[in-house]
Parts: C-alpha cells; structure tokens; sequence
C-alpha cells in the first residue's frame, strides 16, 4: 500500500474538484465512476475508455486498492466459500448461499470480532481492523460474479452475518450499503439486505435516527440475562431489556422488519421454560419472524446442538403460541462456510 490517496474513497465533489484542475472534461467522472463500482476494474489500465495520459496520471496520483481472491472452497450443497486478501494480508471470509429461491451473499464487516461469543469461530479471533466501505463491497462484486457463473443468476439478497460486528464498523457498512443500492452501484433493494447484530443497544436507535431502509437481525441466541452473559459478553452491557427498548425505537422509525435469531444448543437453552422466555421476548419486540438455526459444531465450543426431536418439540411450542418462527437449517458446513464457523481455516 503506498501512501497516495485511494481514489474509491474520494466523493463526487472531491473527483470533480481533481478533474477540473487537470483540465478534463466532467463526463470523465462518470466514465471512471463506471469502471470503479460497475465493471469493477481494479486497476488504472483497464479503464479502456479513459485517454492513456489520463490513465497513466490517475495511476501515478492514487492507489486503487482491492480485496483478491485467496481460495475458494465449494460445499456439496452449493455453498461457495472465498477467503479474500486485503492489500496488507489480512484474510477475511465471504459466502455464496444459494437456494431455489434466493442467491444470497453474506457478508464480513470486520476482520476477526471483539466482542468473544463463545460458540461463534470468528469470535476467538483477535480483531485486526473494519474492513473500509469499498472491501466490503468488494466482496459483494466478487460474490455477484460467482453466482452469475455457476448459478446463471444475480445474487437477490444481502446479509452481513460473516466475521465482525456491522454495527462497531458503522461508518463503513453504511457507505457500503449506499454504494450496493446506488444507482450506479449495484442498485439493490436496500429491503433485500438485512443487517445482523449481536446486540449494539446505542447503534441500533442510530440505525433508527437514520431512517435506514434496511432489514436488521438481533442474535439473541438466550432470552434471559444471565445465560445470555455466559455465551455473550456484550449482554453485560446491552441487557435485554436495553435490546428490546432499542428495537422498539429502531421500529418506530423506520417500520422496518426485524428478525430474533437464536441459535438452539442442547441442554442449555432449549427447554419449555427455554421457549416460554423466547416467547415473552417476542411479545415485546415488533419482530417478524424467529429464526430457529441449527447449532455448527466449533473446536473451542462444547455445546452439541439438540436432536431432531428436541428442534420439533422447541419450534411446536413457538408455533403453539403463535410465534412466527421459521427452522433455518445450516448450509456449507462441510467446509466451515456455516453460520458461527468463519475462521479463515485452511479446506
């Protein structure tokens, strides 16, 4: 990395400032803006339609640094997994999910996690650093690439459920997500993507202050305070009570959909008194669906996931009480691409 300017960080304004003192015509701004979020150049000489002197002037004044591809890991379900490389080595992991229905790309926002949940990989990871607004939509270009390939279909939805937590890179997922639903960018429905949070009480309302138009998943993985600090160490400082107070005001401002996410582990949190809690959480919660997933064994977690018949019996009493839920079944696990198993692991 060279310490010029990366020019995928320059705004609008920024480039037309820089243009106009080099002489060039402002039209040059769109054909470069092309290249950079449309076509995905990721060097200066490929922009073909920009004059050789023009190329070699923009390659000389800033850098156009990029996620690569380091490996790729395909599942016998479909799932594809691409381990990508910063410009500095850092690795990070994105994930092809595709359905009959869906072709769904989830996302890292960060590399490695702070935040320690105890049955998630990425969590026993140190965290290096955010991963900046245009790697994360790199991984969206990369990923969009790979469906169209091998599934002849674009990507239809978005998750950021990969290594980090969104809302402590918030800066970054934001613009992001502008960029991906752009009209010269990706120009995806922000209503196909859906963020998902461990739980950030205080960015949640923000969320909600900013009228965003996306979706937002809470993990909450235990319904009451004291199992969830035992899995979940930010719990200590965003209690329930705090989450539902949040998703609340996220609610009333935006009206957008929300999602509880809780992850069954046997003996733990999969009792009736287990569902009985989950419920009263639904109750306070404008939430349209639980989402019941599957637990992915990791090394440094003991917890088993329940037997068949202990999902059915949890997911009878949701339903019993009218709760929406839905039992997502894990995807990709043959080669760590599953929810909890990101972990720049070796296939």
């Amino acid at each position: 990395m060279t310490g010029k300017p990366n020019i995928r960080h320059l705004s609008t304004a920024e480039l037309e400032d820089y243009f106009e003192s080099i002489g060039e015509k402002k039209f040059r701004i769109k054909q470069l803006q092309e290249w950079l979020w449309q076509k995905h150049a990721h060097q200066f000489s490929d922009m073909t339609n920009l004059g050789k002197d023009l190329r070699a002037r923009l390659e000389n004044e800033f850098s156009l640094p990029a996620l690569s591809v380091d490996t790729i890991q395909r599942s016998e379900d479909g799932t594809v997994k691409t381990r990508f490389k910063t410009h500095e080595g850092h690795l990070v992991e994105g994930v092809l999910i595709p359905t009959e229905e869906r072709k769904t790309a989830c996302l890292s926002s960060q590399i490695g996690c702070s935040l320690s949940c105890k049955f998630c990989a990425t969590g026993y990871m140190d965290r290096k650093r955010n991963l900046d607004f245009d790697e994360i939509y790199d991984q969206v270009a990369t990923i969009n690439t790979q469906s169209e390939s091998e599934y002849k279909q674009k990507l239809t939805n978005i998750v950021f459920m990969g290594m980090g937590e969104p809302l402590l890179n918030y800066a970054n997922v934001m613009k992001a997500i502008g960029r991906i639903t752009a009209e010269d960018g990706m120009f995806m429905s922000a209503r196909r993507i859906t963020v998902s949070t461990a739980g950030v009480a205080k960015q949640i309302k923000k969320l909600g202050d900013d009228q965003v138009r996306f979706k937002l998943a809470l993990s909450l993985h235990a319904a009451n305070d004291k199992k969830r600090n035992e899995i979940m160490p930010i719990n200590e400082t965003n209690h329930i009570s705090a989450l539902v107070e949040a998703l609340n005001y996220f609610y009333k401002q935006t009206g957008n959909e929300i999602t509880l996410e809780y992850i069954l582990f046997k003996n733990f949190n999969d009792s009736q008194k287990d569902a009985e809690e989950l419920v009263k959480v639904f109750r306070q919660v404008p939430a349209d669906l639980v989402n019941i997933i599957e637990y992915n064994p990791i090394d440094a977690f003991s917890f088993t996931k329940p037997d068949e018949e202990g999902i059915q019996r949890f997911m009878s009493f949701l339903e019993h009480n009218r709760v929406n839920a839905r039992l997502r079944r894990s995807r990709g696990r043959d080669i760590d691409a599953a929810c909890g198993q990101l972990a720049n692991k070796n296939g």
